[in-house]
């Protein structure tokens, strides 16, 4: 094992993520909040020493996350919130960062972009 000079950002969904998804027409899936934040997100972001300087990152990279949350869902557009300002992400989003990431795994990491996921 060995450290990475990385922090993360874990990305949860709140009630207005869970409020949209049920407002989709043609949903018929039942999900819960918990169901929701049990499997999140994590961004790989810059080694931070201060909480705060990964938010600020994060801040920069918003609309992208966002976009990518709800695309993981619906590719759709049309079937997206109209507002993704910065302001409506963090009403839509938790986010937790950790500064220590440890890799427990041999062998190089494999890059790919995520819209190939």
């Amino acid at each position: 094992m060995y450290f990475v000079d990385r922090s993360v950002a874990v990305i949860k969904p709140k009630e207005p993520f869970l409020q949209w998804l049920n407002s989709v027409p043609g949903n018929d899936m039942d999900l819960s909040l918990d169901s929701l934040r049990t499997d999140c997100t994590v961004i790989l972001l810059p080694e931070f020493t201060d909480p705060e300087e990964g938010i600020n990152h994060v801040d920069e990279m918003y609309e992208q996350l966002f976009k990518m949350e709800l695309a993981s869902w619906y590719e759709d557009e049309s079937l997206w919130p109209k507002d993704l300002s910065l302001k409506a992400f963090w009403e839509w989003f938790d986010v937790e960062i950790h500064a220590t990431v440890i890799d427990s795994v041999e062998g190089d990491i494999t890059n790919m972009p995520a819209h190939e996921l």
